[in-house]
């Protein structure tokens, strides 16, 4: 079965997908990068505004963060041979009074279940916020984020749940010292391994 060639097709027709249009306030623009080879796959929650204004997958100060915890540069990160990143929500949401709008729910169940099959070689997820680690997690996840991300070993070695690396969570991060101490380094360890092979 020729993966790549499934994959090309299918991305086309997802980022062609209006299914939901009507409910966006900036209409649809699907943001996410895939390949067949890929190794590494980023979960994370939907597009904000700039990233539906560039169409570029995490850049934002976000995307410096969870660069800055994966241990790798620009080049590599937006390597999509390397490194797939498919958020819950494809399109920007919009804003309500926290903040950005949920992801939608159409994208993960038009398209991710066919997206996933068309990347065999997906080895390591990271789940990026809670949004995804109840899509991937269902019921293996805790009753909190952080708890969640406490036990990454019960989701170890293939999903690795993480906080959303948004500037807004600097209190989480001060809080939880043990985040950046012992499951970053870990991280980037898994992923340069990955990267190596």
């Amino acid at each position: 079965m020729d993966h790549r060639c499934d994959l090309e097709r299918l991305l086309h027709a997802v980022r062609a997908c209006r299914a939901c249009a009507s409910d966006l306030p900036l209409g649809p623009r699907p943001v996410l990068r895939a390949s067949a080879s890929a190794r590494i796959l980023i979960v994370g929650q939907a597009p904000g505004l700039r990233v539906h204004t560039t169409g570029i997958p995490w850049d934002d100060p976000s995307g410096e963060r969870l660069r800055a915890w994966m241990g790798v540069g620009k080049e590599t990160f937006y390597d999509a041979s390397r490194i797939a990143i498919i958020p819950i929500g494809y399109c920007y949401p919009g804003r309500g009074r926290g903040g950005d709008l949920p992801p939608r729910r159409e994208c993960a169940q038009l398209w991710l279940d066919q997206l996933l099959a068309g990347m065999p070689q997906i080895a390591l997820t990271l789940l990026v916020g809670q949004y995804a680690q109840r899509h991937f997690l269902g019921r293996r996840r805790k009753a909190a984020l952080t708890a969640t991300v406490g036990a990454w070993q019960e989701y170890a070695p293939h999903y690795i749940p993480l906080p959303h690396p948004s500037p807004r969570n600097q209190p989480w991060f001060k809080r939880h010292p043990w985040f950046e101490q012992q499951l970053v380094p870990m991280v980037r360890a898994r992923i340069n391994a990955l990267l190596a092979e």
